[in-house]
């Protein structure tokens, strides 16, 4: 990459990385998906530029691409391939439990146009996105490391952002979300101080209306009832 993937003010950071290593365990049904599944759906991570349309088949070649950083469960990323079945979502996520329920939604909903990469996705981006070839990129919820000395473990910081914007082509968009509001507000300002993103809002402060394909889920929901906040930000490529 152009430049270390740390804050700067960090005189000797450990490299940032887009996860935390969480135990969990994997259910039967997981673990029958990644047998099943895994093979055509998990791509390994590799030192070289990823060949999209090799990986995702011919059905979808020249399909818009996304990257997806960390999706949890699964549950918002199999709704958003379904709502949006003509682009190609690459997905990575390291936390095995995680990789299982997505396998298992792909094969419950016969979801063709998602792959996943069980990999750090600062490493993945590094290695395997060629410049100006994503779509879009989307970061939903991301550990918000609240205590203030943690701040630095944040993946949104400059670097990293402009090394997203770097992969994306000229007016792809970059979609944010995060229900802790200081969190919120130190992204709007990374984004902000990136020159070659502009803010797409059309509101005063900022903050983007939610986009129809990301759905509520039952986490936020039970925010919202209690007066919780959820923040999205869409940002475009100059």
């Amino acid at each position: 990459m152009s430049e270390p993937l740390h804050p700067p003010e960090v005189a000797h950071p450990r490299a940032i990385r887009s996860f935390v290593r969480r135990t969990g365990r994997v259910t039967t049904g997981q673990a029958k998906a990644f047998e099943a599944l895994g093979p055509e759906y998990i791509l390994p991570h590799q030192a070289g530029p990823l060949d999209v349309d090799r990986a995702f088949g011919p059905a979808l070649i020249g399909h818009p691409l996304v990257l997806e950083i960390g999706f949890g469960m699964g549950e918002a990323t199999a709704h958003i391939a379904g709502v949006l079945p003509d682009t190609r979502f690459l997905c990575c996520e390291v936390h095995e439990p995680g990789v299982g329920a997505l396998l298992k939604r792909i094969g419950e909903q016969q979801i063709q146009n998602i792959r996943i990469v069980a990999h750090d996705a600062v490493e993945v981006l590094r290695d395997m996105i060629a410049p100006a070839s994503l779509d879009g990129v989307h970061v939903f919820f991301p550990d918000p490391w609240h205590k203030k000395r943690h701040h630095k473990r944040r993946l949104i910081q400059p670097p990293l952002v402009h090394e997203l914007a770097l992969r994306l082509k000229p007016g792809a968009y970059l979609h944010l979300a995060t229900d802790w509001q200081p969190y919120a507000e130190q992204m709007r300002q990374v984004l902000c101080g990136e020159p070659l993103f502009r803010n797409d809002s059309v509101h005063p402060e900022g903050w983007s209306d939610k986009p129809h394909y990301r759905p509520l889920t039952k986490f936020e929901n039970r925010g919202l009832r209690l007066g919780h906040g959820v923040w999205d930000l869409v940002f475009k490529r100059a």
